[in-house]
């Protein structure tokens, strides 16, 4: 496969560093912003990350966090602006009571999108994130021109439950995560305080927002969705399985459906080059 970027193995050129299992990216010039989003009577904090210049891409993390999104941000960044907000909640960022379920947080990124303006957006959802993504192509925000969903959770599927996580130790969670989890394992009684905190905060943040796994009315209301989408799955996903993603694209009138070799749940971590090779043939 001809590298997106011309970068045949992009640990070369970006040192990489590891946080709760995650490869992240060091190197790019990240500028962190907070804004202020409406969201019902209020307004809510929204952490942001922004990185390089042009096309603009919003990507939306899943249960790992935003550290998950951090390499694949920044290759991403060589070529395009990329925004990657903290979900509130995760991070040990704040999170208000009715901020609880993936329709409420597309709401807020809705109303985040509105502030940003244009019609350029390209949205990429990974896990949770990518349920948010399909919560946010059934609102259809002006700005969004198209939706990349991968590893997304969140649809039934019959005879097919989701992985629950909920009561795994983290070695337990990864090991389903990759293809080959070897790389990314970690040892639990190694990480520092801080991290344990923030690796607490990220389960309660997403049992708050997803304590069910999937939403029975998903399926049904995808077919309002008129966005270009592009699905996406590892094939050695265990967390949610390819069956997850073929249901998602038959749901969405027109979506496309692809499987990514040698990829676990989280492809932006494990396979990043892959997935942007999809983005860009996509978008």
């Amino acid at each position: 496969m001809r590298p997106l970027f011309g970068v045949e193995r992009p640990d070369a050129i970006y040192p990489v560093r590891r946080l709760h299992g995650q490869v992240t990216d060091v190197m790019s010039q990240a500028e962190t912003k907070t804004y202020r989003v409406p969201f019902g009577s209020s307004k809510v904090d929204l952490v942001v990350e922004e990185r390089g210049q042009g096309k603009r891409f919003l990507l939306l993390h899943g249960g790992a966090g935003p550290a998950s999104m951090g390499r694949f941000a920044g290759l991403l960044a060589q070529r395009a602006k990329v925004f990657t907000p903290t979900h509130p909640g995760f991070a040990r960022t704040a999170r208000p009571d009715a901020l609880n379920s993936p329709k409420a947080l597309a709401q807020l990124y809705a109303a985040f999108l509105a502030q940003l303006g244009g019609s350029d957006v390209t949205v990429i959802g990974n896990s949770l994130g990518g349920w948010v993504a399909a919560e946010l192509a059934i609102l259809a925000p002006p700005s969004v021109c198209c939706y990349v969903l991968v590893g997304a959770g969140g649809v039934d599927v019959p005879g097919h439950p989701p992985t629950d996580v909920s009561k795994m130790t983290l070695p337990e969670i990864m090991s389903l995560s990759y293809y080959d989890p070897k790389p990314f394992m970690i040892d639990p009684t190694k990480l520092t305080d801080d991290q344990r905190a923030v690796a607490a905060s990220n389960r309660a943040a997403l049992a708050a927002y997803a304590p069910q796994n999937t939403d029975p009315t998903l399926a049904a209301r995808l077919s309002k969705v008129r966005a270009p989408v592009l699905v996406i799955s590892g094939e050695a996903d265990r967390i949610v399985p390819p069956d997850y993603g073929r249901a998602f694209a038959a749901a969405i009138p027109g979506a496309k459906f692809q499987l990514l070799s040698k990829t676990g749940h989280v492809a932006q971590v494990e396979t990043p080059e892959l997935l942007l090779d999809a983005v860009a043939k996509f978008t």
